[in-house]
């Protein structure tokens, strides 16, 4: 079976490519366990100083695979199935934070609902031209529940508000604006690689440390919210409004309450 993300490890760096452009990166179970694998190879491996998680197509991530989500791909337990994705995503963001090495996000493309919380969960980003980001839950009838806990301590609080509750696109430049990526590159492939040069001059053990401190208020508040977010993330993946969201964008349609 063809893989969704691919692991390359060169120059004392591994590389973490999303490659399931058919489906925009989506994050589906499959995408899903593969980038739980590759972090926990990148974490064991003492020839790897620091990951870049990079994608291919024109979408870093669109977000949760929503023919998954609504159960047109395989009928199974609504509510069983959204828990499952639930903890899923939790587990996943909360591996990106502890992970002992920093994390280089490395984005050329389109950032969506859960792909912002992946991002939000890196340690650098650099974004370039061809980015955009937007916050989409909102019009689907659902919250950006479970990445909020990667979100909030990124972006400036007013920023918050704006995009989670108008779900509106902005730009690479915005971003960098309100703390959601470190550099809005013009040549992201140079911005990166003057990164991982850097990060080569650091000490393991430096690097480690200097993330736990780095993250220490993130965590803090990522233990303290994920067991809420995560309920209301499961709910509202089962109400008939989130669903009527979910199937008007797969059939590429207005929703009911859309103008």
């Amino acid at each position: 079976m063809t893989p969704y993300v691919r692991y390359e490890v060169a120059d004392g760096c591994a590389t973490i490519t999303l490659d399931s452009p058919h489906n925009r990166n989506a994050i589906s179970a499959k995408l899903l366990t593969e980038l739980h694998r590759g972090l926990a190879d990148a974490a064991t491996d003492p020839a790897v100083r620091a990951v870049v998680l990079t994608h291919t197509g024109n979408t870093f991530c669109a977000g949760a695979d929503l023919a998954e989500a609504s159960g047109s791909a395989a009928p199974q337990d609504p509510a069983a199935a959204a828990a499952q994705r639930t903890q899923g995503m939790v587990d996943l963001l909360r591996a990106f934070l502890e992970l002992p090495k920093p994390i280089i996000a490395a984005l050329d493309g389109h950032v969506r609902a859960g792909g912002m919380g992946i991002v939000g969960a890196c340690d650098l980003v650099v974004a370039g031209p061809k980015s955009t980001f937007a916050l989409t839950e909102v019009r689907l009838g659902l919250a950006a529940s479970i990445i909020s806990l990667t979100l909030l301590p990124r972006m400036s609080p007013r920023a918050v508000s704006r995009y989670f509750l108008t779900g509106e696109k902005f730009d690479a430049a915005q971003a960098e604006q309100i703390g959601l990526i470190t550099i809005a590159a013009a040549d992201p492939e140079a911005a990166v690689a003057g990164l991982v040069a850097e990060l080569r001059k650091c000490s393991p053990q430096g690097l480690a440390e200097s993330k736990v401190l780095a993250n220490t208020v993130a965590l803090a508040g990522f233990d303290a919210a994920a067991q809420q977010v995560a309920a209301q993330s499961a709910r509202l993946f089962g109400t008939p409004e989130a669903m009527e969201g979910m199937m008007s964008f797969l059939q590429k349609r207005p929703a009911s309450w859309a103008e």
